[in-house]
């Protein structure tokens, strides 16, 4: 029965001392058994590689307002279809093409406090991926002048097929830069670094956006619309834990 009370008068006497050490704004530290703690230099290293895109990917559409949803809806879809055959001529594939937005509305006109019936907007857009990436600029300029003053060019934007070859130069570069860290690390503190003991990674691939709206038909014979596809970083960021000798 002592050897309770005794028990239950220590735990009081910690529960005040930690509250008191609270109420002076001191900080309480709590101590993990050693078999809890994480020993070793832990870095973050990154590494970037730069190459050609490869893949033009390209939004385009209709909009078409009619007095009638059929209307719009037929007139729509005739100038959707042309853009559409006017890809695959030019060599876009049936699987790279995929429709996005499909969508019919009405629009009104507001004035004197009344709302009129302007008619109905059909707007049609598919995306379309340009594997040969030098046709880029024919295949919208074509696709844009079949669909007539209905076109839309919504945006494009260049990746890499496979940047498989890529990651594999940013990894290395990332994993030589997490190295060079934790050495810099060990030899001003004094120790000397062991192997690996975690690895983690991650990988990026920027995609480049083209300016929104940029392509739109040509304005002159033999005039085609400027596409420059420029080049497209790899990042892979790692960190690394090692271990100290």
């Amino acid at each position: 029965m002592k050897r309770r009370i005794r028990l239950a008068a220590v735990a009081i006497a910690i529960a005040i001392v930690a509250a008191t050490a609270f109420a002076c704004g001191d900080t309480v530290t709590q101590v993990q058994p050693p078999g809890q703690q994480q020993t070793g230099i832990t870095v973050a290293g990154e590494g970037k590689a730069t190459g050609k895109p490869d893949v033009a990917s390209i939004q385009l559409g209709v909009s078409k307002l009619a007095p009638t949803v059929a209307d719009a809806r037929s007139q729509a879809a005739a100038s959707m279809d042309a853009m559409i055959k006017s890809m695959k001529a030019n060599g876009v594939d049936d699987k790279d093409i995929q429709t996005q937005q499909l969508s019919i509305t009405p629009e009104y006109d507001y004035s004197n406090n009344r709302q009129t019936l302007r008619g109905f907007r059909v707007t049609n857009i598919v995306s379309a991926k340009v594997r040969k990436i030098d046709d880029t600029s024919k295949v919208v300029d074509d696709a844009v002048t079949a669909g007539g003053n209905d076109a839309q060019v919504q945006g494009i934007s260049f990746t890499i097929d496979n940047p498989d070859d890529l990651k594999a130069q940013a990894r290395k570069a990332a994993m030589a830069d997490a190295r060079s860290r934790a050495d810099t690390l060990a030899k001003e503190a004094g120790v000397q670094l062991g192997n690996p003991i975690t690895i983690s990674e991650s990988a990026v691939v920027t995609p480049i956006p083209f300016e929104r709206g940029v392509a739109a038909p040509a304005t002159g014979p033999g005039v085609s619309t400027p596409i420059e596809p420029g080049t497209q970083d790899v990042t892979v960021t790692v960190s690394v834990t090692y271990s100290i000798k």
